[in-house]
């Protein structure tokens, strides 16, 4: 007994309304399938991967999206915004300090609960030219972010923006090592980067309580297990 075929993939079965129904419908199942697999296992997911989650063949797969980037795109722009409206909202803070302080600690929880965009964050994807777009948009509010709070003393003078990026990769290796053996982990690594970051007797929030050792105990033999393939 054969599978049935894709609707998509059976020209001239179906009136042309009924078909655009069933590409649309398909496109939004590859859309949850990616995002799924992207936010538990990262953006190493292959594109055959998301075509077996997602119920569709590789050609319906390929006729939605052309590229890998075209779907990380769709996946993740909403995200991106998120991103985008995060420096909008610490700019608005009358307190530059705490601005930039509540950027910082909402980025790293976004890539928290997400690792696929974890990854988004800490990578390039030059042909997807919307993505970047909006990340650029992002890098130049918080330059103003980071001038702001230097201008007002809290900031280190020799902080640079190449520091968050460098946050960012660290956090998103603690987010893919401690995965829900030790889920808070990023917090207390957040907790001491900003620590590193401000200027002596600045005012700073409480330092995250240190994950317990048993729950870094189970990360480190998650770590130890073979990966999945996502061939």
């Amino acid at each position: 007994m054969t599978a049935p075929a894709d609707p998509a993939e059976t020209p001239g079965q179906q009136p042309e309304q009924g078909l655009r129904a069933d590409a649309e419908r398909n496109r939004e199942r590859i859309l949850a399938a990616a995002r799924r697999l992207y936010a538990t296992e990262g953006l190493g997911v292959s594109m055959a991967s998301v075509a077996r989650e997602a119920g569709v063949g590789k050609a319906t797969l390929s006729r939605r999206f052309a590229s890998r980037e075209d779907l990380i795109t769709a996946v993740f722009a909403d995200r991106m915004d998120a991103y985008a409206e995060a420096v909008a909202e610490a700019l608005a803070d009358p307190d530059p300090w705490h601005g930039f302080t509540r950027y910082i600690e909402a980025v790293c929880a976004m890539q928290a609960a997400d690792r696929g965009f974890a990854d988004v964050l800490t990578m390039t994807f030059p042909a997807a030219k919307a993505l970047e777009a909006r990340r650029a948009e992002s890098y130049n509010g918080f330059l103003e972010l980071i001038a702001r709070a230097q201008a007002a003393g809290h900031l280190r003078e020799d902080f640079t923006s190449q520091d968050l990026v460098i946050l960012l990769m660290a956090n998103a290796g603690v987010v893919a090592a401690t995965g829900d053996a030790a889920p808070d982990s990023w917090r207390r690594l957040v907790g001491h980067m900003l620590r590193s970051y401000a200027t002596p007797g600045t005012d700073l929030p409480p330092l995250p309580q240190a994950p317990a050792p048993t729950a870094l105990y189970r990360a480190m033999i998650r770590l130890a297990r073979p990966a999945p393939s996502t061939s």
